[in-house]
């Protein structure tokens, strides 16, 4: 069995780690922060398990929407004109990926199939099991019309195995009485789950791999030595730590490691914001998506968590506090029964960098410099969901078997 590095203690990265154990290797993670702690993607994302997700952020006609996402700085998607000039190579082969959202519907259909059930598995092995549920996710439309506005979309989800109820005014009104009343019709997507606690099932999962023999390294990995074509170390900014085999899964900081393994990949960080309300006063029975306000509202036991916004604006750039305030804001349209003063100390903003590919689809797949690193990085807005997949993929790759799947429409060299 090889000694195989995992860089990245984050949802995937750690699902590799657990997969590559279970196949007898050897694993050492290397994490600079805490697996599950605040300034990781994994711990605030919008929770949800969400096999319905394969429509890309990017699809037709989107490039008729840039000049209006330079100019409001609050919108659900907004470009800080500072970030323009080092964002455009990615923006151009973002809007263009648009006309694919077929293609890379059906490719990322087998990464997310089954993920609550996945993770339900992982869960219950860390002894979090209960953090897993499948209730189903509302999608909410004010009415009827504003869902047919988005019959392609629909479309492609029922071509790739989406199965929904369809839920008039009556029946959403019983099934979801805390929602606002100019929601009319609903989508409920049975087959979707909820982590309802991201960061604490990261950091069981931490633990549980421990527990099976990882070894946990807080560092930074910096790049590789490879010899003759084969690798003989990652090197961290403490030092080398000796292997056979490399997982890239640091997220959005994984760019530069892919080009040192021989991969020039294009990958952003969109910037997610969440506010999550302490005691809200209300009890959603469902996780719900409202179509007016591109965000995910989910129960948590810390509170009402509101997640979503995307901001291109690099990982250096300060937060926009703002951009959280508009999520708060928008709430109380969802939930009119939310308190309208809410002291300081209930509300906790947090933002967090998805990693992102233009074309929506995760670099999954031998490094093109050298057959001993595995990309796992770039699973964007499904990355929670697609995590427990891209595990057992990646342990397939280090030990040789054959795909379960085809993983062309995810190798890095896409990029060229």
């Amino acid at each position: 069995m090889s000694q195989v590095v995992v860089i990245g203690g984050g949802v995937v990265g750690l699902a590799c780690a657990i997969e590559l154990l279970r196949d007898g290797h050897g694993v050492t993670i290397v994490e600079p922060g805490s697996p599950g702690g605040e300034q990781a993607a994994s711990y605030g994302n919008g929770t949800l398990l969400n096999p319905s997700s394969v429509i890309p952020m990017s699809s037709p006609g989107l490039w008729k929407k840039v000049p209006g996402y330079l100019m409001d700085p609050l919108g659900p998607l907004t470009i800080r004109w500072a970030y323009l000039p080092r964002l455009l190579p990615w923006l151009g082969r973002f809007l263009r990926a648009g006309a694919k959202v077929a293609a890379t519907a059906r490719a990322l259909q087998p990464l997310l199939a089954d993920a609550p059930a996945l993770h339900r598995t992982l869960a219950e092995e860390a002894g979090v099991g209960e953090l897993i549920t499948r209730q189903g996710v509302l999608f909410a439309f004010p009415d009827r019309a504003a869902f047919a506005a988005e019959a392609v979309s629909w479309k492609v989800r029922r071509d790739n195995g989406v199965k929904w109820l369809e839920l008039d005014e009556d029946e959403l009104r019983q099934r979801e009485p805390s929602l606002d009343r100019h929601y009319k019709f609903a989508i409920l997507v049975e087959e979707n789950g909820q982590c309802r606690d991201p960061g604490a099932y990261v950091a069981a999962l931490a633990r549980h791999a421990t527990a099976l023999g990882a070894t946990i390294v807080q560092s930074g990995a910096t790049g590789f030595r490879i010899e003759a074509g084969r690798l003989r170390a990652v090197t961290t900014r403490d030092g080398e730590i000796a292997c056979d085999k490399a997982v890239i899964a640091a997220g959005a900081w994984s760019k530069m490691l892919a080009l040192a393994a021989g991969d020039r990949v294009f990958l952003e960080t969109e910037r997610g914001y969440h506010v999550v309300i302490a005691d809200p006063g209300i009890e959603p029975r469902y996780p719900v998506m409202p179509s007016d306000g591109k965000m995910a509202c989910v129960m948590t036991p810390a509170g009402l968590r509101l997640a979503g916004q995307v901001e291109l604006a690099g990982l250096d750039a300060a937060p926009n506090w703002k951009r959280a305030e508009v999520l708060l804001a928008f709430a109380r349209k969802v939930y009119p029964g939310l308190p309208e003063d809410l002291p300081p100390e209930r509300v906790k903003l947090w933002m967090g960098h998805r990693p992102s590919t233009p074309d929506g689809l995760p670099c999954l797949g031998l490094a093109s410099g050298c057959p001993d690193v595995v990309h796992a990085f770039g699973h964007g807005h499904v990355g929670l969901t697609a995590a427990a997949m891209s595990g057992k993929v990646v342990a397939d790759l280090v030990a040789g078997r054959a795909p379960r799947f085809d993983l062309a429409p995810y190798s890095a060299a896409r990029f060229g």
